[in-house]
Order: structure tokens, then sequence, then C-alpha cells
């Protein structure tokens, strides 16, 4: 093996040694996640995930009347509840109300973060929405109203920009580790279901809607290596402790 390439893998040895595990699996999702966005705007634009997008979306309606989303009326009221969470008005009250939690702790460079974070990312769903143009689905009566493109889906991507977000950046503020696991599990869960509501309603493709998912987590996680940036330049307050019961190392801001 010539020594230049011996080199250049020891480098790439000492580089990934210091990394923590959990930057690497970060960085696994946000590039699988790109990929599979790239993947499937390409598929979407050919018009290859018509066939699948019409099945998932008629399985959801009862065979026979298409106009009746499967379930008892509960469930579909269910249904519209959950896709509230990924409302416009729920989502800028919910980043408020953790902005102003986070000042009231002592952390407003964190809050403000946070409102950076989402802003940034409603900017983004827009204006792919406007790039992609795709037509909601016409299959089905709607079961919310829109007013805007369907690729990708604005309430998959931002309740997942929202949710994930703050579970990860408030984590970093968070001294138990059950907690923040917590913060992360149930904003994982508040966007799926979010995204799922979307298709049983009729307003999304299913391929909207995993597209929405993917730039998601992918903003989320972008936001997170962006806080581990500030923080490490003091721009942001550190993160606190990781065990369970340790003094937090946070400082107010």
């Amino acid at each position: 093996m010539p020594e230049s390439l011996k080199r250049f893998l020891r480098l790439l040895t000492v580089a990934a040694r210091r990394i923590e595990s959990r930057s690497l699996i970060a960085i696994l999702i946000a590039a699988v996640s790109i990929w599979g966005f790239i993947a499937l705007a390409g598929e979407v634009l050919e018009g290859d995930t018509k066939g699948l997008d019409t099945e998932i979306l008629l399985a959801l309606r009862s065979p026979a009347d298409p106009t009746d989303p499967i379930g008892p009326h509960w469930v579909e009221e269910f249904g519209r509840d959950m896709t509230a969470f990924g409302g416009t008005g729920v989502l800028i009250l919910i980043t408020a109300f953790t902005a102003i939690y986070l000042g009231m702790r002592g952390q407003w460079r964190s809050g403000w973060l946070v409102v950076a974070a989402i802003a940034s990312g409603f900017a983004m769903s827009q204006l792919l929405k406007w790039g992609f143009s795709r037509p909601r689905p016409d299959l089905v009566p709607h079961g919310s109203y829109v007013y805007t493109a369907s690729f990708p889906s604005g309430h998959a991507m931002m309740s997942a920009v929202t949710y994930l977000t703050l579970a990860i950046l408030t984590a970093r503020v968070e001294e138990k580790r059950r907690v923040r696991a917590y913060l992360i599990a149930v904003a994982a869960l508040l966007t799926i279901l979010v995204g799922i509501s979307r298709v049983y309603l009729g307003v999304h493709w299913p391929s909207d809607v995993l597209a929405g998912w993917t730039l998601g987590a992918t903003w989320a996680i972008l936001w997170w290596f962006i806080a581990k940036w500030l923080e490490s330049r003091g721009a942001v307050e550190p993160q606190s402790a990781n065990d369970d019961g340790g003094s937090s190392n946070t400082v107010s801001g």
C-alpha cells in the first residue's frame, strides 16, 4: 500500500475517533434522508409514484364509497385532530411557547436558535412547494381545507421540523437522559401521526408525506449540528450534563 494512502487512512481513523457516536449516527441519518428525498423527488417528477400513491390513498377509503374514509366516524375525527398538530397556527404557538420557556430558564440564545430553525424550515417548505407545484390528489374529497401545492407535504415537513427540532434543541438543556429520550420519542410519534392523517384525509399523496418526513428530519439534524457549532464558539448555552443525577453545565445567556 502506498505511503500516502496509509497516511490518509490514518487521518480518517483519527477523525472518526474524534467524532462522537451520536454525531456519526446523525450524519448517517441525514445522508440517507437527503438521498431518499432526491430519489423520491425524481420519481415524482417522472410520474413513477402515481400508481402506488393511488393504491395507498384508495386503500384508506371505503371500497363501496370512495368519499368515506375507512373506520368509524371517531377515527375520521381523530385524523382531523392529528392533522391540526401540523397546522401553521399550532406550530407557531408551540414554537413561541418553547422559546419563552427557554428564555425563562435564562437561555434566550437557545430560544432564538429554536425560532431561527423553525422559521427557516417553513421558508424552505414553501420554496419547495412553489418549485415542484404538484397538484393535490383529486381522487377523493378533501377532509381538510388546502390552499398550497402538494409536494412535499407542508404538514409532514413542518411537524418534523418543529417537533423534532424542539425536542432535540430543548433536550440539549435537559439534564435527565430519560426525559431527553421521552421528548424525542413524543416528537417522532406526533410527526408520524400528522403525516398519516394527511393521507387519510385525502389531501396529500403518500409520497408527499414521505418527502416531508425526510426533509424535516434532515432539517432538525442540521440545526442540531448548528447548535453544537455555536455552542463550541460560546454563542449559545452549553449542553447539560448527560447523567441523570449529575449537575447541569448550563449557564445563563
